[in-house]
Protein backbone atom coordinates (compact mmCIF):
# COMPACT_ATOMS: atom_id res chain seq x y z
CA UNK A 1 0.00 0.00 0.00
CA UNK A 2 1.07 3.47 -0.96
CA UNK A 3 2.34 5.82 1.61
CA UNK A 4 -0.58 8.88 2.28
CA UNK A 5 0.63 12.25 1.58
CA UNK A 6 -1.13 15.22 2.10
CA UNK A 7 -1.63 17.23 -1.02
CA UNK A 8 -1.58 20.77 1.24
CA UNK A 9 1.53 19.80 2.80
CA UNK A 10 3.24 19.09 -0.39
CA UNK A 11 1.92 21.99 -2.33
CA UNK A 12 2.84 24.85 0.40
CA UNK A 13 6.12 22.94 0.16
CA UNK A 14 6.34 23.09 -3.17
CA UNK A 15 5.59 27.02 -2.86
CA UNK A 16 8.26 27.67 -0.42
CA UNK A 17 10.73 26.26 -2.74
CA UNK A 18 9.94 28.08 -5.34
CA UNK A 19 9.90 31.09 -3.64
CA UNK A 20 13.17 30.32 -2.14
CA UNK A 21 14.54 29.73 -5.81
CA UNK A 22 13.37 33.39 -7.26
CA UNK A 23 14.91 34.92 -3.91
CA UNK A 24 18.24 33.40 -4.38
CA UNK A 25 17.82 34.64 -8.26
CA UNK A 26 17.10 38.05 -7.29
CA UNK A 27 19.99 38.08 -4.57
CA UNK A 28 22.06 36.94 -7.37
CA UNK A 29 20.81 39.63 -9.93
CA UNK A 30 20.77 42.71 -7.62
CA UNK A 31 21.97 41.85 -4.60
CA UNK A 32 25.37 42.79 -3.24
CA UNK A 33 27.45 42.36 0.01
CA UNK A 34 27.91 44.69 2.64
CA UNK A 35 31.56 45.09 2.03
CA UNK A 36 30.82 45.60 -1.68
CA UNK A 37 28.30 48.77 -1.30
CA UNK A 38 30.49 50.09 1.29
CA UNK A 39 33.88 49.47 -1.21
CA UNK A 40 31.95 51.29 -4.03
CA UNK A 41 30.90 54.24 -1.49
CA UNK A 42 34.11 55.11 -0.19
CA UNK A 43 35.37 55.31 -3.91
CA UNK A 44 32.67 57.17 -4.52
CA UNK A 45 33.47 59.66 -1.88
CA UNK A 46 37.51 59.49 -3.02
CA UNK A 47 36.73 60.21 -6.20
CA UNK A 48 34.16 63.14 -4.88
CA UNK A 49 37.51 64.61 -2.74
CA UNK A 50 40.01 64.11 -5.90
CA UNK A 51 37.28 66.40 -7.64
CA UNK A 52 36.97 69.18 -5.55
CA UNK A 53 40.60 69.28 -5.41
CA UNK A 54 41.42 70.04 -8.23
CA UNK A 55 38.70 72.85 -8.26
CA UNK A 56 40.02 76.00 -9.26
CA UNK A 57 40.03 78.95 -6.69
CA UNK A 58 37.16 81.52 -7.40
CA UNK A 59 38.91 84.85 -8.25
CA UNK A 60 37.42 88.28 -7.33
CA UNK A 61 35.87 88.24 -10.72
CA UNK A 62 34.11 84.73 -10.10
CA UNK A 63 31.55 84.68 -7.44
Amino acid sequence: MADIINLRAKRKAADRKAARAQGDANAAKFGRTKAERALEAARAAKAARALDGHKRDGGPEQD
